[in-house]
């Protein structure tokens, strides 16, 4: 198999396109997750507050 074949070969293997789809959605889920937690973590500590505020 020359150079060539082999290049021609990788750039019609899927198999890479399928993990890079799969590391983006990973990403995305992340990412919603992040914000998520950074949001309820606001509001909970905003929460606590003023509950010891009144106790």
């Amino acid at each position: 198999m020359t150079t060539l074949q082999k290049i021609r070969q990788f750039f019609r293997s899927e198999e890479g396109v399928t993990a890079i789809e799969y590391a983006l959605i990973a990403a995305l889920i992340a990412a919603a997750i992040i914000a998520g937690v950074s949001l309820l973590g606001t509001n909970v500590s905003t929460e606590f507050s003023s509950i010891a505020g009144v106790v």
